[in-house]
């Protein structure tokens, strides 16, 4: 095992000390610092984005080969760190405290520390990571025109505006499929420069919500579906990637209940905590979606389109169209085709 020892004024010397320990070579760019390594001990990135009123990033892309601990001192860089598991596990306590949580795959956590104390957080060897980090500097954050702690939990305001780093704080979410989405997207954001970090910023604040709002689901004691295990949940969500990525197919809920090996009613119940919806809605609004995205991006006519997202009947789609967008297809349409015209003068 190895441990790692982090004492940081900033997030750029988190990734300056882990490779004084692990070896590595950090590269600059654009408001953006990497860590790569390929050595005995890990191999993979970390990588650090700043944002401005004190917002930044860390994303660990990377498996270890020993079994890591890093072990962080809370300076006066002392962030709220809001941590999403997309891939592996890892374990975190207090050093006050000798019992570890594990983070499960899909978990969500959000900690910070008393001014000297320290945050362990524990990396098995031989496990993929992909592990999302929002972290916080409340001094600044807090002079954000926009932030308005008096509108959070009230265990969360005190978090935010505990400037003097007096309390520790730990909240070990469930699980969360929902986050995953928006933490895949905002890893494979495809721009460059300016427009990559403004694309990121925009995505960074979306999943600070979510885990927000997942924070306040639980305080009220909203839980799980009950009906529902973790591992069938996922099994669901995986359903609802393959119905975003096929819209078109003749879905029906026989196919799709033993597809999945889940009863109709946990098909529900699972599809309404993850997406809101039922499987018709949900189905009903990843071909809609489609169908609009096709509308602006090709040059197919509306009966062309219709049937090549798995409707039937044209003037189903165009009830339903208008019903969700308050437009019609065609003036929707035209409204594309008018707005293509003026850019182009």
């Amino acid at each position: 095992m190895k441990e790692v020892f982090i004492s940081a004024k900033n997030t750029r010397e988190i990734i300056e000390q882990i490779q004084q320990s692990i070896g590595g070579e950090i590269i600059d760019s654009f408001g953006k610092s990497r860590l790569v390594i390929n050595n005995n001990v890990a191999k993979g990135t970390i990588r650090v984005v700043t944002f401005d009123w004190g917002v930044n990033l860390m994303i660990f892309n990377i498996t270890f080969y020993d079994e890591i601990t890093l072990k962080i001192k809370a300076t006066e860089f002392n962030p709220v760190r809001f941590i999403y598991n997309l891939k592996g596990e890892f374990y975190h306590r207090f050093g006050i405290n000798s019992h570890e949580e594990m983070v499960e795959q899909f978990q969500t956590l959000i900690t910070t520390n008393k001014i000297d104390g320290f945050d362990y957080l524990k990396f098995k060897k031989d496990l993929e990571l992909d592990i999302n980090i929002i972290q916080i500097i409340r001094k600044d954050f807090l002079k954000k025109r926009t932030t308005k702690v008096s509108s959070l939990n009230k265990k969360l305001q005190n978090v935010f505006v505990d400037t003097d780093y007096e309390n520790r704080f730990a909240h070990y979410g469930a699980l969360n499929l929902k986050m995953a989405n928006l933490v895949k997207r905002l890893h494979n954001v495809k721009a460059k420069g300016m427009v990559k970090i403004l694309k990121m910023e925009a995505k960074v604040y979306d999943i600070l919500s979510l885990h927000i709002q997942d924070y306040n689901k639980q305080s009220q004691g909203v839980a799980l579906p009950t009906s529902l295990v973790k591992s069938e949940l996922k099994r669901i969500r995986q359903l609802g990637n393959k119905i975003l990525k096929d819209p078109s197919r003749d879905y029906n809920l026989d196919d799709l209940s033993a597809e999945c090996g889940l009863s109709q009613a946990k098909l529900q119940d699972g599809f309404k905590f993850l997406f809101t919806r039922t499987v018709t809605e949900y189905i009903r609004h990843v071909r809609l979606e489609s169908a609009r995205e096709l509308m602006r991006t090709t040059d197919l006519n509306i009966s062309q389109i219709v049937y090549s997202i798995g409707f039937t009947s044209r003037s189903y789609f165009s009830k339903i169209f208008k019903e969700k967008y308050g437009v019609t297809p065609n003036q929707f349409k035209k409204e594309m085709v008018s707005k293509v015209s003026e850019d182009a003068i």
